[in-house]
């Protein structure tokens, strides 16, 4: 089977060390994450996990199944790049002196649909948010600048169809209220 992109959507309670545990399903495995996030989700008292790996579709079946029987994991789901709506941000610092130079800042700002979030005498940090080739390839462009510090972000995801997660979530959320 060919390996590609999956995008693991997790949503769980809010309980300390299930990340690790998580962690270790894909450890045993000997699969890297490519990217993982973490964030509340919708509904009140959920997180929600987003992890890309490429594995084979065999691998990502197995692996969500095996997320799911953690006690904390609500639901698990996995999608393909196709089925997703991803991105990704990233902040670049760039030497202001070798930056002013170029004459062409603000349009080759404008150019990448990315902006300039501070400006020092030092350096310019400069935010974009896209695809992770989009991200790459600023990162190549602005390189000869003088790269002084370079983050990115975990990718975030929503799928564009419909998901039954949130009848799930509404449920888990109405009885962890009464108890």
């Amino acid at each position: 089977m060919e390996k590609k992109n999956f995008t693991v959507s997790i949503y769980t309670e809010n309980n300390l060390g299930l990340l690790s545990r998580i962690a270790a399903i894909f450890l045993k495995r000997h699969i890297n994450i490519e990217s993982i996030t973490a964030s509340p989700s919708e509904v009140p008292e959920v997180m929600r996990f987003i992890i890309v790996v490429e594995v084979t579709e065999e691998q990502i079946k197995k692996i969500v199944g095996q997320i799911e029987k953690q006690i904390e994991v609500i639901k698990a789901f996995y999608h393909t790049a196709e089925e997703m709506i991803y991105q990704e941000t990233a902040l670049y610092k760039i030497k202001s002196s070798e930056f002013l130079d170029d004459l062409n800042v603000q349009a080759f700002i404008k150019a990448t649909n990315a902006r300039i979030v501070t400006v020092t005498p030092k350096f310019f940090v400069i935010e974009k948010t896209g695809k992770r080739n989009e991200v790459d390839e600023l990162y190549e462009t602005l390189k000869p600048y003088g790269l002084m510090q370079f983050v990115r972000s975990g990718t975030i995801a929503v799928t564009k169809n419909e998901m039954p997660i949130t009848g799930i979530l509404e449920k888990f959320n109405t009885t962890n209220s009464i108890s």
